[in-house]
């Protein structure tokens, strides 16, 4: 009999968790050759999902939760998850319901193939969400597809089922700076991807607001590519044969043409111009020194104020 564990990130999600419990554990009854843990990441909410996951806990003692002592993220979370499940088959997924747990029966057919070390999700569709986020979020794939060298499925999602040897190697890169999208095809492995259509939630409200997501897509592309860097050099050194030729052309023209070349409108136009693209190349530098220094800290990702699994004692 193989031992299941479902890791869940939760944070703020007390009125979609009973949803989430009971098609949690319709699609487990559907496996019944098979062995459940549920472990539950309380990621410092404000509300009472707390509650609702030892309400559960009581009646179920196949869910197992850690609760935060604050809000640390959802990579935090599935850090933390990944480090004190038991299963032989490890699946990361959301408690809002757009990953549909009626793909699990699947998921785990194609994992005990042996061909494959991961199934993943990806949706197909963005039905329900804004057109803007649906835009930026396409473009950021282009984009880190072809600055990096991993390779990102467009839609990819974090709902997968992986072998426990690469949730051990996702493990053993204890970065601060994580990116668990960027992580996942880091460390290789073959994996199997499943389509499906969106689907919105039932309940409660997204935590994924567009700054959030920037800021996400930040810290995906200072991950796992030095491209900026690069660019930011080659600008420079761009802008300084720019500026070597003008100096000859105005050199030129003032010996030959008798013309100084008058005017402060342009020179203030000049200065501001080379001035912000300065700041934009320091701006660039900054963010990796930032991702440096938090690195070097070596604070832990995440404090575990609470837990009720006898893997985390």
């Amino acid at each position: 009999m193989d031992k299941i564990s479902i890791i869940v990130p939760c944070y703020n999600e007390q009125e979609i968790l009973p949803y989430f419990y009971k098609s949690i554990v319709e699609v487990s009854k559907k496996m019944s050759g098979q062995e459940f843990e549920y472990f539950f990441i309380n990621d410092g909410s404000k509300d009472s999902t707390l509650n609702v996951i030892k309400e559960l806990g009581y009646k179920d003692k196949r869910v197992k939760y850690i609760s935060f002592s604050r809000n640390f993220g959802k990579e935090a979370g599935i850090y933390a998850g990944l480090q004190y499940v038991t299963g032989d088959y490890v699946v990361i997924m959301d408690a809002d319901l757009q990953d549909p747990p009626g793909l699990l029966p699947e998921m785990y057919m194609e994992i005990k193939t042996g061909i494959y070390d991961c199934v993943a999700t990806r949706r197909t569709t963005r039905e329900g969400e804004p057109p803007i986020r649906s835009f930026f979020a396409r473009r950021f794939y282009k984009i880190i597809n072809k600055i990096s060298d991993i390779n990102i499925v467009d839609g990819a999602r974090d709902f997968r089922m992986m072998t426990r040897q690469m949730a051990d190697s996702i493990i053993s890169l204890d970065e601060y700076n994580r990116f668990s999208k960027g992580i996942f095809n880091w460390v290789g492995f073959e994996i199997k991807w499943i389509e499906y259509a969106n689907v919105e939630r039932i309940a409660g409200k997204t935590k994924w607001s567009f700054g959030n997501l920037f800021s996400y897509s930040m810290e995906g592309i200072t991950a796992f590519s030095t491209l900026p860097l690069a660019i930011a050099s080659v600008t420079g050194i761009a802008f300084c044969i720019i500026a070597f030729i003008l100096i000859c052309v105005v050199i030129f023209r003032t010996l030959i043409f008798g013309d100084p070349v008058a005017g402060w409108p342009s020179l203030v136009c000049i200065i501001f111009a080379i001035g912000g693209l300065q700041l934009f190349c320091t701006g660039i530098l900054g963010q990796y020194l930032a991702k440096t220094y938090l690195e070097t800290k070596r604070r832990p990702l995440y404090i575990i104020k609470e837990s009720n699994s006898e893997s985390v004692r």
